[in-house]
């Protein structure tokens, strides 16, 4: 029997993939449905108000399961998560959860397997699997900063961004740049007094539509090199949208897609007139005067920390999952090198990789277990492939920065393509 913890995106491809390789498992979820952080209603969710998915729905939907025709290019997480519950009904896989159940403990068992303890409605019991897929999310544990000083107006982090409201008439400073901070910026203009954005590093900005037709779905047909595909969109979107410096933003000083691009063209366009005014680094705090790294100051009543997430897996000790630095590591960021009966689902980004692969990712995973246990020569293969090499950076040569959020961070044609070899292997008879 196999444990897969959460039922968001990752855990339902999960739970689908046990299904299809007829392996018995039992799902744990924290909330009471399917569904995740797109579910705006769970009380463990990170979602805001005005969140769209960022990739277009043909990029991002799951092969066997496409989005609605009627449901926008870019879906709002309404939208999305009526697609996971559909998701969830149309393969039946409510039935095997257990919801409202919180993980506590996973502890390695002495005869091989796992000890899952989990909290359900007031009581807590502790079940034997003979493996567990971690799929719990990466956007869970809030990276706060610590300010440079005290702040005497109100400090919140983006996880806590609900609806706009909060900003009404107020003088809103908001700390980074990501694709969230932006959209958050976004809103603010539309009821804040003012909308400050701090951002130390500069970014790729990417427009959602290009001639009419959702930006990730154009090219891709022809391979170019490397340095010439970096080079030849970076003029391109320069064309359409300019630099980021023409909006009073630093210029990256790295190559595109070295780092995780924002989607946003809504503001660039606040930034162009005026409505959002950009800001450098945060050098120092004084109560409500923020003191910016290029000597610029002014006051705020709230500061919104839009500073990502941690890597957190509460239940289980680090060192269980081969830790090193910022990470897990491990073999395309899903198996343990020295363990067969642990896998981390979903830990994974890459610009376009989309629900597909991770649900490639799922496949793999539930294939090998199911070989494994045939003793089939493809699973025997992969298990002494995986200690081999753990941590083997799948980046396709591109250079990523060195930040936390990219210490799991993969080119998507590579990591497709090696799981897409190992999959054929663990088929074939």
């Amino acid at each position: 029997m196999y444990a897969v913890i959460g039922a968001g995106p990752m855990g339902l491809a999960t739970a689908r993939n046990l299904q299809k390789q007829n392996l018995p498992f039992v799902g744990y979820e924290l909330h009471d449905d399917v569904g995740g952080l797109w579910d705006i209603d769970n009380p463990h969710s990170t979602m805001y108000e005005s969140a769209h998915l960022i990739s277009s729905k043909r990029m991002t939907e799951f092969r066997e399961f496409p989005m609605d025709d009627r449901v926008a290019t870019y879906p709002h997480h309404r939208e999305m998560k009526r697609y996971f519950h559909d998701y969830a009904d149309h393969f039946d896989l409510r039935r095997h959860y257990r919801f409202g159940a919180r993980v506590t403990a996973l502890t390695p068992a002495p005869d091989g397997g796992w000890e899952l303890t989990a909290e359900q409605n007031g009581a807590t019991d502790t079940r034997h699997f003979d493996a567990v897929l971690i799929a719990s999310g990466t956007l869970h544990t809030p990276n706060r900063p610590t300010l440079p000083g005290d702040f005497a107006g109100e400090l919140m982090h983006a996880s806590d961004y609900r609806h706009a409201d909060c900003f009404r008439d107020k003088r809103v400073l908001i700390v980074g740049c990501g694709n969230s901070a932006c959209d958050m910026a976004v809103d603010a203009v539309h009821r804040a007094a003012r909308v400050d954005l701090s951002v130390r590093r500069g970014y790729y900005f990417l427009p959602k539509f290009i001639g009419g037709r959702p930006a990730d779905a154009i090219g891709g047909k022809l391979k170019l090199p490397r340095r010439l595909k970096q080079w030849l969109d970076a003029r391109l979107i320069r064309l359409i949208v300019g630099r980021p410096s023409d909006y009073g933003l630093p210029d990256p000083d790295y190559r595109m897609y070295e780092s995780h691009p924002v989607v946003n063209s809504l503001v660039l366009h606040h930034l162009g007139h005026g409505d959002i005014t950009p800001r450098r680094d945060i050098r120092a705090v004084d109560g409500h005067t923020v003191t910016f790294s290029d000597g610029e100051r002014a006051d705020y009543d709230l500061i919104l920390m839009a500073t990502g997430y941690k890597l957190d897996y509460p239940y289980i000790d680090a060192a269980h999952l081969n830790w090193h630095g910022d990470a897990p590591r491990l073999y395309l960021n899903l198996f343990h090198p020295e363990r067969d009966d642990l896998f981390m689902m979903g830990m994974i980004e890459a610009t376009g990789l989309g629900w597909e692969g991770r649900n490639e990712q799922a496949e793999l995973a539930a294939l090998y277990l199911r070989r494994l246990a045939e003793g089939h020569p493809a699973a025997r293969n992969l298990r002494r492939l995986k200690r081999e090499r753990a941590g083997h950076n799948l980046d396709g040569g591109y250079h990523y920065l060195k930040l936390a959020r990219m210490a799991y961070y993969v080119h998507k044609d590579s990591y497709r393509a090696e799981v897409a070899r190992h999959v054929r292997a663990l088929r074939a008879e």
